[in-house]
């Protein structure tokens, strides 16, 4: 089964599989977000249809419950999610169309139902599975507290304490259940990842619609989470769920035409061509648009990092920028995005993220503060907007440069900078402060404790664009000092972590495991080693040979001692194995920026066009593999997390994940949208 997901642009969203049979906890379609984009809950899991013709009950709904499968798959003959996900049951002579859409901006979800009958008395009962919990958790109750107030075709669910939910299905009649539950759902995915698989739901009633012989009807179920983010039941009562899924289509279409990427002169003439490209915009819009949401708190956009499970990570939500905002030419969100991560910097650290449920800032990290850098000169190549840089974000720049030089230990991150070597430490044996984060009982599974090469990379980078902004806004004293300083680590580091014995940089100083870490060494917008020169074009070739497959790039090289190239077993086994050898998608894009850093610094004429072509077979095999995943892939229209390094044959992890989005569709449309 696949997966796919829907999303509200505040955190919340639906998601099932394309049977319609729920196999993680996390799905359902209305898992809402009280206080965005955070604090989400699985309000609806599903809707369980059921059909009577002439008499005759026929179930349209599927699940997996004490070891049986209620099949109403098998009156499925069609499934489609362009935009929205849409089901075609057919069953006799009657067809059933399913779409499923959530209001925007709000925590309401819209189920449509379009029945075109033929010759039949025909009658369609709809059965909301409900829950109110922590969308981490499962429920186990063997009675749900919550009373009903029914008036007519709608109904709220107040849980007391935990909020209210609100159904409306108008034109129906509603049926009351007392202390009905469906007992035992089996999450399947669960079960794979080590986790408890079943739980149980309330069924609160049935909403029962009439269909007279020869009738086209369409019929709209409504389910939100009462409140500031949702919509009360008389809102519901005037909803019209065939506007809110053209709404949703005319704004999706909106950013289509706002990135500019289906302008004639970007779109083949060549017929197959062009309706691919035109079909890989599509999705990338799409696909890209999941991850970007709103917080009400802040009054700026994020970027959530990835389903169904994490939220705004400062990490993921830089590397992701470019692909998702600036690709599309989302340039206002873009500056919001900026903003929300510049604005929380605390004793020069950039929040690693935010609680899911209070909301306040995480700190531990030493790598989102420098990725702030590249994305801000990512946002100038794009926009030349110097003065929102200048305005906003410059002297928030200059405390963290300061902070990194002084000294910073928030969160025990420990970053110091060594006045022998101009590079920079970070970390202690307990903490884990760069992107190979995992823990298994406490204790880092990768530690990498000390001056690690992409620290160090992203260090240099740093300094040359605040001596590049610092010359552009007339500070001479600030531009003089970063150059000395970017000239003196580039020293130290081409002198220190260039390890001649596996043609390569060290992981971190006295670690000479071969990791993919090394790429940004040559893969930012200033590279700390010459592209041009042999080290570099020896990392390169290392790189390529080593760990570079179709999916991405291997955390760890086949060999090294550790290396795990599938990613299985209890939560345990899987942290341990998750930076050990796993493919990584993301890292496809620090690959590629290396080796455009290597066509743009070769100055040999044949050896440039031997690279271009290289290039030029890279972005195919990214294409022709990532098109295949996203029409047949684990999750329809977006990529996973990670994939596993021998024999891969589906996404894990995370089953949409922002940067793997981004990067992915980032190499194959920028040559599109160049500015």
């Amino acid at each position: 089964m696949r997966e796919w997901i829907i999303t509200n642009g505040i955190g919340g969203f639906a998601s099932s599989t394309d049977k319609s049979i729920n196999t993680r906890r996390y799905h359902g379609l209305l898992i809402a977000s009280s206080n965005p984009p955070g604090q989400r809950k699985l309000i609806l899991s599903k809707v369980d249809e059921s059909i009577i013709i002439n008499n005759k009950k026929y179930d349209l709904y599927s699940n997996e419950s004490q070891g049986k499968i209620t099949e109403g798959y098998k009156y499925l003959v069609n499934f489609d999610k362009t935009i929205i996900p849409v089901y075609t049951y057919k069953v006799k002579n009657v067809i059933i169309e399913k779409s499923i859409c959530m209001l925007y901006g709000k925590n309401t979800v819209a189920i449509i139902y379009k029945i075109a009958n033929q010759k039949a008395k025909t009658k369609l009962l709809l059965t909301p599975i409900v829950n109110f919990r922590d969308f981490h958790g499962e429920t186990h109750d063997l009675k749900f507290r919550y009373k009903q107030k029914i008036n007519r075709d709608k109904v709220q669910l107040d849980f007391y304490e935990k909020g209210k939910i609100n159904i409306c299905v108008c034109g129906s009649k509603y049926q009351e259940y007392i202390d009905n539950i469906f007992y035992s759902m089996y999450y399947q995915k669960e079960a794979q990842r080590g986790f408890t698989a079943e739980e149980n739901h309330a069924v609160p009633g049935t909403f029962e619609v009439e269909i007279n012989p020869n009738e086209d009807k369409e019929i709209t179920f409504l389910c939100s989470l009462d409140g500031e983010y949702g919509n009360s039941l008389e809102e519901l009562s005037r909803l019209s769920g065939t506007k809110i899924i053209n709404n949703e289509i005319k704004r999706i279409n909106e950013q289509k035409e706002k990135s500019g990427l289906l302008r004639d002169k970007n779109i083949p003439q060549n017929d197959e061509e062009k309706q691919s490209y035109i079909n890989l915009v599509n999705q990338y819009i799409v696909a890209s648009d999941n991850f970007i949401v709103y917080r009400p708190s802040m009054k700026l956009h994020t970027i959530i990092a990835g389903y169904p499970w994490f939220l705004d990570w400062g990490r993921d939500s830089l590397i992701s920028f470019e692909g998702l905002l600036l690709i599309s030419k989302r340039f206002d969100i873009a500056r919001e995005v900026l903003l929300t991560f510049a604005n929380n910097v605390k004793q020069g650290i950039v929040p690693n993220g935010f609680d899911e449920y209070d909301g306040h800032a995480l700190y531990n990290s030493a790598d989102a503060s420098l990725l702030l850098f590249e994305q801000v000169y990512k946002y100038i190549q794009y926009t030349g907007d110097y003065q929102f840089v200048k305005e906003k974000l410059y002297n928030i720049m200059i405390k963290i440069i300061d902070n990194y030089i002084d000294g910073t230990n928030i969160a025990d991150n420990n970053i110091r900078f060594d006045e022998r070597t101009y590079l920079i430490s970070a970390g202690t044996m307990q903490t884990q402060n760069t992107w190979m984060d995992a823990k298994v009982n406490g204790k880092p599974v990768t530690p990498r404790n000390g001056k690690a090469v992409e620290i160090n990379a992203m260090w240099y980078n740093a300094l040359r664009i605040m001596q590049e902004l610092s010359r552009k806004f007339m500070k001479l004293g600030r531009q003089f000092e970063y150059g000395m300083l970017a000239k003196n680590c580039q020293k130290s580091f081409v002198k220190r972590f260039y390890n001649p014995y596996k043609k390569c940089l060290y992981d971190v100083l006295g670690d000479d495991k071969v990791r993919p870490n090394q790429l940004f060494a040559i893969s930012l917008s200033y590279p700390v080693l010459d592209c041009d020169k042999d080290m570099a074009k020896t990392v390169f070739v290392t790189v390529t040979q080593r760990l570079l497959n179709k999916y991405g790039l291997q955390t760890l090289a086949a060999g090294e001692d550790g290396f795990e190239p599938v990613y299985e077993g209890s939560p345990e086994e899987r942290d341990s194995k998750y930076h050990q050898g796993i493919t990584w998608p993301w890292l496809l894009g620090q690959y590629y920026n290396a080796l455009k850093n290597m066509i743009i610094a070769e100055k040999d004429k044949n050896n440039k066009e031997r690279l271009k072509n290289t290039l030029t077979q890279f972005r195919i095999n990214v294409a022709s593999t990532f098109t295949k995943e996203l029409t047949q892939g684990n999750t329809i229209g977006s990529i996973s997390e990670i994939y596993d390094s021998v024999i891969p044959t589906h996404g894990k992890g995370a089953f949409a994940q922002s940067w793997s989005v981004a990067e992915v569709f980032r190499i194959l449309l920028e040559d599109a949208n160049k500015l």
